[in-house]
């Protein structure tokens, strides 16, 4: 793991690299962030988009969410994998929302991961894009990029997060988690990490020895 001198040094890299990193889900609120995410799951961005794009003008609340019924939403979600569960998940989830919560998005961790489908990853995500709660969601891409650069040093995804949270400075959780993504789309490829133009590759403990 780089020392903390060197892992200041790879944060201002990557902020200096990826100034404009950001979401690259498409919501409006925090409900459209929570359903966005949750079909996310073993989906790209790119398709959650294409979907919510057509589905979000006709549903984006809770109360619209669960007046619905599931042969109703099979055809805007059919297409980002796994969809039945997802879309059983996300009508519950409405449901609950309307019963305990007013239609409104928990702003807790807690509250979230007790909702049918919502992960801890899916609780970070919205915590802090739609509350500005300090949370690192630990995705494939920041998972991979960390351990490689050397910002940690863990083989599963909680104690990834937990040394992030603990090598990377509160007021940063959530801007560095979006550049470790937007680095792992760009540069840091799972297969072919583009070593050879990384900015990262003086420090970055996978560059030196692979």
């Amino acid at each position: 793991m780089l020392n903390k001198e060197k892992r200041a040094e790879a944060l201002a890299i990557l902020k200096e690299t990826y100034p404009d990193a950001k979401p690259a889900l498409h919501f409006s609120s925090p409900f459209e962030l929570l359903v966005a995410t949750m079909l996310s799951a073993q989906c790209t961005d790119k398709q959650v988009n294409k979907c919510t794009d057509v589905l979000f003008p006709l549903y984006n609340t809770a109360e619209a969410f669960a007046a619905l019924d599931f042969d109703t939403l099979e055809p805007y979600i059919k297409s980002c994998g796994f969809y039945r569960m997802k879309g059983l998940h996300i009508l519950e989830t409405s449901r609950i929302l309307m019963r305990r919560y007013g239609g409104e998005v928990p702003k807790t961790r807690e509250e979230l991961t007790a909702l049918p489908g919502v992960g801890r990853k899916t609780a970070n995500v919205v915590l802090s894009n739609a509350f500005g709660v300090p949370a690192i969601a630990v995705d494939t891409h920041v998972f991979r990029v960390s351990n490689r650069i050397g910002l940690t040093e863990a083989k599963d995804v909680e104690h990834t997060e937990q040394q992030l949270m603990q090598n990377i400075p509160e007021q940063d959780w959530g801007a560095a988690h979006h550049w470790l993504i937007y680095h792992g789309r760009q540069v840091c490829a799972a297969q072919r990490p583009k070593c050879e133009i990384c900015p990262l590759k003086e420090i970055c403990a996978y560059a030196i020895h692979r």
